[in-house]
């Protein structure tokens, strides 16, 4: 089976190499973006893609839906921190492509999403079918934002990263990524895409000034 990992973080790329290592004769490729995955699964249309979507350069959640209908034939592991209920019960109805899983959760989960697409099934984790299955309504509008949260997505939207940030506003890196998640919850977003696109919407940058 072919896997395609599309993830940018260090620690997880070594974690899932290792466990599809222990599977056997497997092919593994690397993806470091929407273009890269493109290309790859074009040579492996049935690939299982193992995917952190919020940090992946997808502007929202139709361009991958359209890269997975595109490639009917591929299998996909969504593996992130955190994502939204809507997010969740958007790509968990259209398609029986995608598992789910958390990487803050047990390894376990991981072991059985790949079962599971080896035999063209699909895991959801217990933690993802919570929210997905969840009755509580969500907010119809994003809580406001505070003074320090708005700037910091005027820097988002400007295309610094989180260590630029950091530095100009001489806090921790820790400390602006607690901000970013805060930020991401409350506008019920993925991806600093939406961010940037709900700045622009709110006025909160120009669209002369920000970074695409």
């Amino acid at each position: 089976m072919n896997y395609i990992l599309a993830d940018n973080q260090e620690l997880t790329r070594f974690a899932v190499e290792s466990l599809i290592r222990q599977r056997g004769e497997s092919a593994l490729f690397r993806a470091s973006d929407k273009a890269s995955l493109v290309l790859l699964l074009k040579e492996h249309e049935n690939a299982v893609v193992l995917l952190d979507y919020t940090l992946f350069d997808f502007a929202d959640e139709d361009q991958l839906l359209i890269i997975a209908e595109r490639f009917s034939l591929s299998q996909w592991i969504l593996i992130s921190d955190e994502l939204t209920p809507r997010f969740l019960r958007r790509v968990v109805y259209a398609s029986h492509q995608f598992s789910i899983v958390f990487k803050d959760g047990p390894l376990s989960d991981l072991r059985a999403a790949l079962d599971a697409v080896g035999s063209y099934g699909r895991h959801i984790s217990q933690r993802a079918l919570e929210v997905i299955i969840s009755q509580h309504q969500e907010e119809e509008h994003p809580s406001i934002l505070t003074e320090t949260e708005t700037e910091i997505v005027r820097a988002i939207a400007q295309g610094k990263t989180t260590k630029e940030i950091a530095n100009e506003r001489f806090s921790s890196v820790h400390t602006i990524t607690t901000h970013r998640k805060n930020i991401f919850r409350k506008l019920g977003v993925n991806t600093a895409h939406e961010v940037i696109k709900y700045a622009l919407r709110a006025g909160l940058v120009d669209s002369s000034e920000f970074y695409i």
